[in-house]
This record gives C-alpha cells, structure tokens and sequence, in this order.
C-alpha cells in the first residue's frame, strides 16, 4: 500500500471515529481523543524540526553551485506567484460580499462574539520596518523564530558570497550543505513513513472538538473561505496538468501526501518534505526540489490571498462597516502584498491581518473571532497553499523540460 493510500487513510478514520465520538456524546470517548493528540503533535514537531535545516542547506547548494536557470526560475517564479495571487484574491472579492450579504447576521449572536473577544493589538510595520526587517541581523534568531524570509534572505547572500570564494572552498561548502540536505531528508523520511498515525493523531481530536462546536454567525465566513479554497485547487489540477505535462492523476497522486499534511498539520512549512519527494515522483528537474519548492513553500501563501480578502469582509460584516470599491481595491491589493509574509503555521494569515483593517476602518478586534473559529478555514487555506506550490513547481518544472528538450534536439 502506498504511503499516500495510507496517509489518506489515517486522515479519513481521524475525522470518521472523532466525528462519532462527538456524536456519541461520551466524556470518556472524548477524553480518550484528546489523550492521543500528544502524538499528533510530537509528530508535526519532529517534521517542522527539519524545515530549517532543509531549506537552508537546498537554497545554500543550490546558489552556491551556481546551478544553471536558477534565476531565470526565480524571476519566473515570482512573475507565477504575482498572477495566482491575484486571481485567488479577485476570486474571494467577487465572491465574499454577495454570499455575505445574504446571510442575516443575529445581533444578538454577534454581540455575545464581539463580547467574548479579547482585544487584539495590532502593529502595523511601515515600509522602512519591513525593508530593513528583511535582513536579519541574527540569522540564528530569524531561526530560531520562524522568520523564513529574513532566513532566506541571509541564505541567499551566504550562497551567492560563496561564488566568488576559491573553487577548492566553495566546493568544500557546497559538499557540506549537500550532506546536510541529505541527512536532513533521509530523517525526512522516517518521519514521513509515521504520517499515517501522526495525521490520524491529529485529525482524531480535531474532529472531535469541531463535532460539538456551534458554528454560529461564523458559518458563512467558514462556508465562503472553503468554497474558494476548492475552486482555487479545482482549477489548479488541469492547470498543472496541461501547463506541467503531466497527467491529471499523476499530479494527483504526487500532490497528496504533502495535501494530507498540510490539511491535518494546518503549516505548509510541515509539507515541505513531502512535496520535495512529490516533486521527485513527478521526475521534475532537480532545481525545482532543491531551490523552488523551499522558496515557494516560505513564502507564497495562495490560500492567505483568499482568507485575507474573505475575513476582511466578513468582519466589516459583523460590524456593520460598509466598503466602498476604493477599499476592496485596498483590501485585495494589500492583500496580495501581505501573503509574502505569513508566518508558514497555524492561523498565519489571521494573524497579519491587522494591517488591512485598519486601513479601511475595520476594528481589529475581529481578529480574535476568526481565530477562535480559524480551524476548517486554515486545513483548507494550508491545503490550497501546498496545492499552489505542487501546481507552480509542475508549470515551472514542465517549461524546463520543454527547454532541455529542444536544447538536446538542437545539438
């Protein structure tokens, strides 16, 4: 049985005996659920243990080395990145205000929400905080502290410096972090060959929370975010399929596990592994796995592009703020902006939101209602995200075989 067969399996008995411990009503049935969780957890942090030292060492080699293309697949790359984000968030804008208003909203309902939220406050970075946040000025902490795009900035610098070193030290330095990523995925692997029980440890719990839960007013903000979480992968398949040149249930099959992942672990940075091997299995060239996909998975957040703009609206909503066209233009293009820096973990385009509201008069104190009901959006925001990068990484990866194909049939 395949790793994904099994993984998917895990998943769906996760949700299945969570859903019917929550029916059933028991305390103990739902004691018993909460107990298994630890593992579920001690799971997702062993594989996120490897992100760094993953990312790091891919992106280190493989600028270092001076691999061919890759910054003609960088520039493609964000050029990719810019048109998704804006047609996720074009999507969410169009979609959002009409369901929205067609839900009545019971001020009763809302003001006991409102009531029970704690406030939330907000920093909003200028742009000269956040340019000169880009380059840390402790590697180590930015680390230490999940501030992936400071970290990737650094490694850049570190492996573009290491081109102009002697050839004898530069090669010495490529070895070194070449090893590092092959230790770093052999132990990806041993985590990965758990994925069946941590994605059933995780999605047990889970379910059983979500079974005794009152959705309440939040129902259409959920219902919203998911619809155009799967349009958005919907239209990524044959998109990836037709672009890639590959088959639609070969995408299918590399995609999954690194979609079971991130749908049960709510981080993309906790997908990385599999999607490197979800690339491998797709026989995409070798700098798609080892510079595009670490790149990718830091800091493109399809999904963000579609909670931003869809929690936003529903906010205003809740408070009664009317937007006017200038402010959806604020909020989608803000929107796009701010996914390069949501923090690749749970709730992570919730927690950047501050900045959009305030800008067009939104209270942020809001934030703490979509966090406290942020579960189901985020398993389908971070399965987006993960989607996205398996689609771009294909299209990418696709154009460069076409390229070596007709260079080959040129000589």
């Amino acid at each position: 049985m395949s790793l994904t067969t099994r993984v998917l399996l895990g998943l769906a008995g996760g949700l299945g005996i969570g859903a019917w411990a929550a029916a059933a009503g028991s305390p103990a049935l739902r004691e018993a659920a909460l107990w298994i969780e630890p593992l579920g957890t001690l799971w997702t942090r062993a594989i996120q243990m490897t992100v760094v030292p993953l990312v790091v060492s891919l992106l280190f080699a493989g600028v270092a080395a001076g691999g061919a293309g890759i910054g003609k697949i960088g520039a493609r790359a964000l050029a990719l990145f810019a048109v998704l984000l804006a047609a996720a968030a074009a999507l969410a804008l169009a979609m959002a205000p009409p369901l929205l208003a067609r839900v009545g909203i019971d001020p009763v309902a809302a003001a006991s929400l409102r009531g029970a939220t704690a406030p939330v406050e907000a920093k909003v970075p200028g742009f000269a905080e956040w340019l000169t946040g880009l380059v840390p000025s402790n590697p180590v902490k930015a680390a230490a502290d999940g501030a992936m795009l400071p970290l990737i900035v650094a490694t850049l610098l570190f492996g573009a410096a290491a081109t102009r070193a002697a050839p004898e030290r530069r090669d010495l330095l490529v070895r070194v972090a070449e090893s590092v990523s092959d230790v770093t995925l052999v132990l990806v692997r041993w985590i990965l060959a758990l994925a069946p029980l941590g994605v059933f440890a995780l999605a047990l719990p889970l379910a059983t929370r979500l079974g005794i839960s009152a959705a309440g007013a939040v129902a259409a903000y959920v219902g919203v975010t998911v619809a155009a979480c799967l349009l958005v992968i919907a239209a990524l398949y044959p998109l990836a399929a037709f672009g890639g040149r590959v088959g639609i249930g070969e995408f299918a099959r590399a995609a999954a596990p690194a979609q079971a992942v991130a749908f049960s672990a709510r981080s993309s940075l906790a997908a990385l592994p599999p999607m490197i091997e979800g690339s491998r299995a797709l026989r995409l060239p070798g700098e798609i796995g080892s510079f595009f996909l670490p790149l990718s998975a830091s800091v493109f957040r399809l999904g963000g592009a579609i909670a931003l703009p869809a929690g936003v609206l529903f906010i205003a909503r809740l408070y009664g703020v009317d937007l006017g066209p200038s402010q959806l233009v604020t909020v989608g293009v803000s929107s796009i902006l701010l996914t390069f820096s949501v923090p690749g973990i749970p709730g992570g385009s919730i927690l950047i939101m501050a900045p959009i509201l305030l800008a067009v008069g939104v209270p942020v104190e809001g934030i703490g209602i979509l966090l406290g009901v942020d579960t189901i959006p985020d398993m389908f925001r971070t399965t987006t995200n993960v989607t996205g990068h398996m689609a771009a990484a294909t299209l990418l990866g696709g154009r460069r075989r076409g390229e070596a194909q007709l260079a080959a049939d040129g000589a």
